[in-house]
């Protein structure tokens, strides 16, 4: 259990207060990693602002690239709400743990883009000359290679908050890769 608490409504400023009515309204509930944020005066509204940025990438192609980041750098939190937000753009059960691993064979558009998003986390950027060409030669473009980088550094801080802190995960727990390969 987190030595760290999640602030309720009435613990944060009155401007995340509204974020937080506008998030409870939209989803439901406030995520516990959205209400974290708000210990910070400006941080809830700048990741919103940074995450919900428009994008060449459609939904289900930034899910991809949140499901790859969030598994490289093991945050359960963000794989579990990820896992969730990418049943609803329709990706099946067993397509979300192959995207999760750096693949999409159902898909060879979506299996470029997983490998170049895992590629890019795991060599920091420094990609081979080879896996970009594939990226662009799957059919993106730069502007999708600069969006790709973008989630990636905005789905980063995510995972190492949660890493941090280690708070309660408030969606459905994903299963770990090693669970459901046994």
């Amino acid at each position: 259990m987190s030595r760290f608490k999640i602030p309720t409504r009435e613990q944060v400023s009155e401007a995340n207060q509204q974020i937080f009515d506008k998030l409870k309204e939209g989803l439901g509930f406030v995520p516990n990693l959205y209400a974290y944020y708000a210990k910070n005066e400006n941080a809830l509204s700048d990741y919103l602002n940074f995450q919900n940025r428009k994008s060449t990438l459609s939904k289900r192609e930034k899910e991809i690239v949140n499901l790859v980041v969030s598994e490289y750098n093991g945050c359960y939190y963000c794989q579990s709400a990820h896992t969730v937000i990418a049943g609803l753009n329709g990706f099946s059960s067993d397509e979300i743990l192959k995207v999760r691993q750096g693949l999409a064979p159902f898909d060879a558009k979506l299996n470029a883009l997983a490998k170049f998003t895992l590629d890019t986390v795991g060599t920091k950027g420094k990609v081979s000359a080879q896996d970009r060409d594939a990226f662009l030669e799957a059919g993106y473009t730069e502007a999708d290679l600069i969006d790709v980088a973008m989630i990636i550094g905005e789905k980063t801080i995510s995972n190492y908050i949660h890493n941090l802190v280690d708070f309660e995960i408030d969606f459905p727990v994903a299963p770990s890769l090693d669970t459901k390969a046994a």
